[in-house]
């Protein structure tokens, strides 16, 4: 097995994200149409937080919401903002950050995702996925 690959070898680097001007009716349409399940929230390059699909789920009525379906019912999302259900204290790696380092820190938390900043900016995302679909190519 490869020692010390960077993550930056696995993340995301094509992100969808949004902003706080966004609404959740637009976040679920993202979710959806790119098969996703976290979405940084930016302010130009910066990040300000990540929302993920559970978040959605835990705002909506989790039996009134069917991932297959295209259309949204927007009656709950309009009482909330993203700002109102992002997560905000985002911890963030840098796109040296090893693999092995990456899926050590997601093994010890109760989140799925860590975006990857290099000087402030970001640059990607990595998700427990990423981690899976690299350990699957390794066999």
């Amino acid at each position: 097995m490869k020692k010390n690959v960077p993550v930056s070898k696995i993340m995301t680097k094509d992100l969808v994200t949004l902003t706080t001007i966004d609404d959740l009716v637009t976040a679920e349409e993202l979710f959806k149409k790119h098969k996703i399940r976290h979405i940084p929230v930016v302010e130009g390059t910066s990040i300000l937080g990540i929302l993920s699909y559970t978040d959605l789920l835990r705002i909506s009525f989790a039996d009134a919401v069917d991932e297959q379906e295209e259309s949204v019912d927007t009656m709950v999302y309009n009482m909330f903002t993203i700002s109102q259900v992002m997560a905000r204290d985002v911890i963030s790696v840098s796109s040296k950050t090893t693999i092995k380092e990456v899926a050590k820190f997601l093994a010890k938390k109760e989140f799925h995702a860590l975006p990857v900043v290099d000087d402030g900016k970001l640059v990607g995302i990595v998700t427990t996925t990423d981690l899976i679909n690299y350990l699957l190519d390794l066999y």
